[in-house]
C-alpha cells in the first residue's frame, strides 16, 4: 500500500465521494457551535425544514460575547444578549448539547472540547471559527467554517471541500528556558509569512514537538492558521494518550483499549512524501513581539521596529508604514523601549491552565507597573479557572494587581465590555493584531502568556529571562 500522510490517512477515512469538480465530500465527526457564527445557519434549517442529522455530534456553548465579570447581572449589550439568548433557543429546540453561562464547563470551544475529551484523535472537526486547528493537537483534521457551511453540516453532517497539499514542519532543539509553543508560532509565522501556508495542511514533527505538552501542542496548532494554513496538525503519542485518559467524554474500559489501538496508527507512514517541507531550529528561538498589525510583523525581544525604507517591495513598504502610523510607533525604536498601557492573558491560544501557571510563576511576589492601568487574566473555561483557584494561582494574580475574570473569548477580539480604547497599547496571549481587532484604535502586540507577565511588571516589553 502506498505509503501516507497523517493528512491523508484522515482525509481518506472520512471521503464520502469525489465530486466532478474536484472536491470531497467529507463526513464531520465533531461539530463545535458559538453564539457568532451560528444563528443564520438554524434559521436556514428552519427555513428548510430540516432536523440535524447527527444532534450527538454537536457541542455548542457562548464564549465571543459572554461578559467575564458581573455575569450574574446578565449582558448589557443588546446585540451580544440577542446572540447569545438565540443559541440557548436554537440548541434547546434542536436537542443539541449546550454549555450555558452558570455551567462550570462553558469556556472557549477551543479549550473545552479537549479539555471535555469529546475532541478525540482521528476525527475530523469543524466550527464556525478559524482558530479550530487548535483541535489538530490531537490528531485530528479540523478547520473553521462559514455560516452556510455550519447549515450544511447540521443538516447533513458533511462539507465539501478541495483536497490540501501537505506541508511537513519539523522542529529539532531543545527551547530555551522561558521560549515557549507561542514563540516558536511567531517565529515560523515572521519566517513565511500570513500567506506562507495558504492551500497547505501543516502536519508539526520533529523532537522539540515530541516534547511538548498537548497545551504547547494546541498553541502551536492554534496559530498555524495565521500562516495561511487550513488546518494542523500533530501525530498521535503517549502525550496525547495521557492527556485524553479519564476525561468525561472520552472513551473508557474497552472502548478506550479499541480506540487506543486505532489511534496509535495515526501519523505519517516514514517513507510517506509530503508537498513541502520546512526545518526550525527550536535552540535558535528567542521570545518573540508583534510590532505591526499582522502577525507576521514581528520580531524578537531584542530587535527594533523595522525602517519601511528598509524594504524593496513598495506594497509591503507601503503596508509597514501604514502598521506604523496605526501603532504610533517609530521606525529604530527597540522593542524593549515600548511602553504599555494594558496586558490581556487569555484567549483560545493562551488561556490554559498550564498558561495561567507559567504566567503566575512570573508574576509572584511582583507588583503590575505603575503605568498599567489594567491588566486581565482571563481563564480558557470554567474548569480552568476552577482549577488554577484550587491551587492559588488568581490570588498570586490578584495580590500583583491583575483583576481575575470568568471564562470567555474576552479582549481577544473585544465583543464584550473588555477591550482596548483608542491609542491604549495591550501586550496579549491571543493570536491576532489587526487593527481594531481588540477594540477600535486599540494597539495590539502579541506575545507569549510569561512573556506578557514580565511586560505587566516592568511596565514595558523585556526579555522574561531577565527576570
Amino acid at each position: 500500500m502506498t505509503a501516507q500522510t497523517l493528512f491523508e490517512k484522515l482525509w481518506a477515512r472520512h471521503a464520502v465521494l469525489d465530486t466532478d469538480d474536484g472536491q470531497t465530500l467529507l463526513y464531520i465527526d465533531l461539530h463545535l457551535i458559538n453564539e457568532v457564527t451560528s444563528p443564520q445557519a438554524f434559521d436556514g434549517l428552519r427555513l428548510n425544514n430540516l432536523q440535524p442529522w447527527r444532534p450527538g455530534a454537536v457541542l455548542a456553548t457562548s464564549d465571543h460575547n459572554v461578559p467575564t465579570k458581573a455575569r450574574e447581572a446578565g449582558i448589557t449589550d443588546a446585540i451580544a444578549r440577542r446572540q447569545v439568548e438565540a443559541l440557548e433557543r436554537n440548541c434547546a429546540e434542536f436537542g443539541l448539547k449546550f454549555f450555558d453561562m452558570q455551567d462550570e464547563r462553558q469556556g472557549i470551544l477551543h479549550v473545552i472540547g479537549p479539555e471535555q475529551g469529546i475532541t478525540l484523535p482521528g476525527m475530523t472537526i469543524a466550527c464556525g471559527d478559524s482558530h479550530t486547528t487548535t483541535h489538530g493537537a490531537f490528531a485530528a483534521l479540523a478547520f473553521g467554517i462559514g455560516t452556510s457551511e455550519i447549515e450544511h453540516i447540521l443538516s447533513t453532517q458533511c462539507l465539501l471541500l478541495k483536497k490540501l497539499k501537505t506541508l511537513r514542519i519539523r522542529i529539532d532543539g531543545e527551547l530555551p528556558p522561558y521560549v515557549a509553543s507561542k514563540d516558536l508560532a511567531l517565529a515560523l509565522i515572521g519566517t513565511i509569512g500570513t500567506a506562507g501556508a495558504t492551500g497547505y495542511a501543516i502536519e508539526f514533527t520533529g523532537k522539540t514537538v515530541a516534547a511538548m505538552s498537548m497545551e504547547a501542542r494546541m498553541t502551536l496548532c492554534n496559530l498555524a492558521i495565521e500562516a495561511g494554513a487550513r488546518c494542523a496538525m500533530v501525530a498521535f503519542d503517549d502525550t496525547t494518550a495521557a492527556y485524553l485518559r479519564g476525561r468525561p467524554l472520552a472513551p473508557t474500559g474497552a472502548q478506550w483499549d479499541a480506540a487506543e489501538a486505532y489511534w496509535r496508527t495515526l501519523r505519517s507512514d516514514p517513507d510517506a512524501r509530503f508537498d513541502r517541507e520546512l526545518q526550525l531550529d527550536a535552540a535558535s528561538i528567542r521570545p518573540h513581539v508583534t510590532w505591526g498589525t499582522s502577525p507576521e510583523m514581528v520580531t524578537d525581544v531584542d530587535g527594533q521596529v523595522p525602517n519601511p525604507e528598509s524594504e524593496r517591495d513598495p506594497v509591503k513598504r507601503r503596508g509597514m508604514q501604514q502598521a506604523l502610523d496605526y501603532m504610533g510607533l517609530e521606525p529604530g525604536t527597540p522593542i524593549r523601549a515600548i511602553k504599555l498601557d494594558k496586558i490581556f492573558i487569555g484567549s483560545c491560544t493562551n488561556s490554559r491552565l498550564e498558561d495561567l501557571r507559567l504566567a503566575a510563576d512570573v508574576v509572584k511576589g511582583h507588583k503590575v507597573a505603575d503605568n498599567i492601568v489594567q491588566a486581565l487574566v482571563v481563564p480558557g473555561s470554567g474548569l480552568v479557572k476552577r482549577q488554577a483557584e484550587a491551587e492559588g494561582l488568581d490570588r498570586i494574580f490578584t495580590d500583583a494587581g491583575f483583576e481575575w475574570r470568568d471564562a470567555g473569548c474576552s479582549m481577544c477580539l473585544g465583543m464584550n465590555e473588555d477591550r482596548l480604547g483608542k491609542g491604549e497599547r495591550c501586550a496579549s496571549t491571543s493570536n491576532r493584531n489587526f487593527e481594531g481587532r481588540q477594540g477600535a484604535g486599540g494597539r495590539s502586540h502579541l506575545v507569549s502568556p510569561v512573556m506578557a507577565a514580565a511586560a505587566a511588571i516592568a511596565g514595558h516589553f523585556t526579555d522574561i529571562r531577565d527576570l
